[in-house]
Formats: C-alpha cells, structure tokens, sequence
C-alpha cells in the first residue's frame, strides 16, 4: 500500500517593503531668508512697485520669479538702479563700495543682509583694525565671500578648501585670524582649518562659529536621513551654497544617491529604481511650497509613508531692516515718497 507524500509547503515570499519617505526637520527657510523676503514683499506694500533688488535677494529661483511677479526688478549692478529709486541689498550683503555708489546715485537702501552674515562683516572690520591677515574660508565668487572680503581688502585672503591652504602667505604668523561663509560645510570648513593650523599654529579662531545655525542643522539633519534612505533629494537651486553642502553632506554619511532639485518637475523617475526609502529635506532658501509638490509627486508613485526625522528645534527670527521698521511706523495712508527711506 502506498501512501501519498504531503505537499511540500513552499516557502512564504516576503512582503514587498513599504516605500516611505523620511522628512528633514528642520528644513528650508532660515531666519535670515524670511526676513530678506519679507523686506522686499513689505517695501513693495509700503512704496509700490517697481522695487529694485540688487542681485537676487536669495539664491532660489522659484522665490526670485515669484517676486518679480508682484514687481520686484532684480539687477546685478548699482547703476543699474535708476537714480533716486528704492533698492533692497540683498541677503548675501555688500562691500562698503555698494552702499558708497548707491548714495551716490541718491538711492534709498533698504539693507536685508542676514544679521549672521553682518557678524562676519564687523568680525572682518575688527580684525582688519587689530592689524590681523584674515584668512576668510568661503567659495570664490560667492556674493557673500565678494562682500566679506570688501570689508578689508587689504587684509583678506581667501581659502577655498583644504588644498588650497599650502598656498597661503601672510605678513605675521603671530597676527592670523580665520573666518568663514556663513553656508559652508561644516566638516570641509574644519578640514580647511585643520591644515591652516598646520601651517601657522598661533592662528586666531573667530569668537563664535561663523557657519550660519540653520546651515548645521540642516547638514546634521541630512546625515540623519541618509542613514536610511537610499535616496535623498534636497529642494533647492543650483546657485544655493548651502543647498550644494546638504548634497555632498548626505553622500558623505552614506545615502547611495543624492540629488539637488529645484521642484518636482526635476525629478527621474528612473531614480527611484529599487527604492523603498527616499530622504527629502531643503535648502534655507527653498520655500515650503516646493517641498509640497515634491512629497505629491512621491505619494503618487506608492511612496504614501511619510516619516518626520526631527533632529533640532529653531526658534531664531529676525526683526525687519531698520529701513522698513522706520516707515511701517507711518500711516499707510500717507504718499509713499513720504516715507521712503
């Protein structure tokens, strides 16, 4: 007599992984950003359009579009500004030789430089008084390295990177000072005051770190991401220094792919191949609105699993410029060349 073999029980497949999306806190807008766009949202209230802005108030390009739609005109030169009219200067701050030309041409400035970026300008000035070489840490060409640097151009060198260290030469190696942009990576700026210290052991550090609070936090939240995502996308533009920082910072701490867009138009569907997990964070300039219509465009494609990572607290704001402060004083009724600054 034979009996029947049982059936052999197969094996169950495993669940396929839920795709999800962790999303950065804190992200996007700083303090000094909302600040510098409200100055150019309220002048427009208080004196009307056009509004002159010099160079763009941030670096993004959804902001600065967004702007010229309610009548802001972004130029890169002062005299481009016709005489006598409102000009905002913008988030990134000037050389003194920009608030020299623009009295010159009768403007009346309205001065949205973040009040971190100011630090590092009256940090310069000190230093440049005490006869100290300043070895400014930044990105060459940098709207906000150009300013800095025209507080004491006499004094200021700049160091762009680690390598670049071997080549820098100063009058005093007992009288040497480093500062830094304010939207830096943390872990290349201290990689590039490490080999200056090499070179010149008594250098001077600035008496609190000059990379912007928002900057840290934003890298240390997107390491955090990367952790676990095999993808992260930071919402930001192209020109946005500390955008550019958040990328490199997430590839360094082992996401497998990192990109930088400026919305979710931007985004390869192709990049999402063989992944359940993607990081989404922002730049400090980047609107929240844009980080929306990404997290949109992944749910409509199964990622419906969304997971705040929270890795600081900010509460930092910043009070309008001095130049609007003055005038929201006036009634809003009054002629607006009454008020203008």
């Amino acid at each position: 007599m034979t009996t029947a073999t049982p059936p052999q029980a197969h094996p169950a497949r495993p669940a396929p992984a839920a795709k999800r999306v962790l999303l950065a806190s804190p992200r996007g807008w700083c303090a000094g950003v909302d600040r510098a766009v409200a100055a150019v949202e309220k002048a427009l209230e208080l004196y009307g359009a056009p509004v002159y802005v010099r160079h763009e108030i941030v670096h993004n390009k959804y902001v600065v579009q967004t702007l010229e739609r309610k009548g802001a005109i972004f130029v890169e030169q002062t005299e481009e500004v016709p005489e006598g009219s409102i000009v905002v200067l913008s988030a990134h701050g000037v050389a003194p030789t920009v608030h020299a030309e623009a009295a010159e041409r009768k403007l009346a400035t309205i001065d949205a430089t973040c009040p971190l970026v100011t630090k590092v300008h009256k940090e310069a000035i000190r230093y440049a008084n005490q006869d100290y070489d300043i070895l400014l840490i930044g990105h060459e060409g940098h709207e906000e390295v150009i300013g800095t640097c025209g507080e004491a151009p006499d004094r200021i060198t700049l160091v762009d990177g680690p390598v670049d260290a071997a080549n820098v030469e100063v009058r005093d190696e007992s009288k040497v000072v480093w500062l830094s942009q304010t939207t830096l990576s943390v872990d290349e700026t201290m990689e590039t005051v490490d080999a200056l210290k090499t070179r010149f052991p008594n250098l001077l550090s600035p008496p609190s770190d000059d990379i912007c609070y928002a900057t840290q936090n934003r890298q240390i939240a997107v390491k955090k991401l990367a952790e676990d995502a095999q993808l992260v996308i930071v919402v930001g533009s192209r020109n946005s220094s500390n955008s550019q920082r958040m990328v490199e910072a997430a590839l360094g701490a082992g996401a497998d792919t990192a990109y930088l867009v400026d919305c979710a138009d931007e985004i390869d569907e192709a990049w999402l191949q063989d992944v359940t997990t993607v990081g989404l964070t922002s730049g400090a300039s980047a609107p929240e609105v844009l980080v929306d219509g990404v997290l949109e465009w992944l749910v409509k494609r199964g990622y419906s699993d969304v997971e705040t990572v929270k890795t600081a607290d900010e509460s930092v704001t910043f009070s309008l410029p001095k130049e609007l402060r003055r005038n929201l004083r006036t009634q809003p009724g009054n002629d607006p060349t009454a008020g203008q600054p």
